[in-house]
């Protein structure tokens, strides 16, 4: 099982942010030219906030608010679950299932940010992971 720090050292990219001051058309025009469901909401280099799907659905849309008038601050989420980085894949995804969210930041232990793993993220390594010991269970069964 790996941990998030070595799954994000296998796919190195910077994690998407935009400022909570930006309008959340901004952000959506960023998620969609990503195809992500998520972006962070950084402040002077710092997690202020996350911006989802679900936060535009359930806190824009649903009270009529204008994407290109509303900021990404009147409706992002400000209280972010994270994981760190030496936590397993497994931890993240009990974390995920549990609180019902879809991305997670990693955050060091200056509480900067290294990466967001998604869900999508967790479950192709789980089914990586899955079929690496199915084929070594067939290799041992068939010697």
């Amino acid at each position: 099982m790996k941990t998030l720090k070595q799954l994000l050292d296998e796919r190195p990219r910077e994690p998407l942010a935009v400022s909570p001051d930006d309008s959340v058309f901004s952000a959506l025009e960023l998620m969609a030219k990503h195809d992500v469901g998520a972006v962070l909401a950084m402040r002077d280099g710092r997690l202020a906030g996350i911006f989802s799907e679900r936060d535009y659905a359930r806190k824009g849309i649903l009270f009529g608010k204008s994407s290109k008038e509303t900021l990404v601050r009147e409706i992002m989420t400000e209280k972010v679950l994270y994981v760190r980085p030496e936590q397993t894949t497994d931890d993240a995804m009990a974390l995920m299932t549990e609180r019902r969210v879809r991305h997670l930041p990693v955050l060091d232990t200056d509480q900067r940010v290294i990466g967001v793993v998604s869900i999508g993220d967790l479950v192709k390594e789980t089914i990586s992971e899955q079929a690496f010991l199915i084929q070594q269970l067939e290799q041992y069964i068939a010697s």
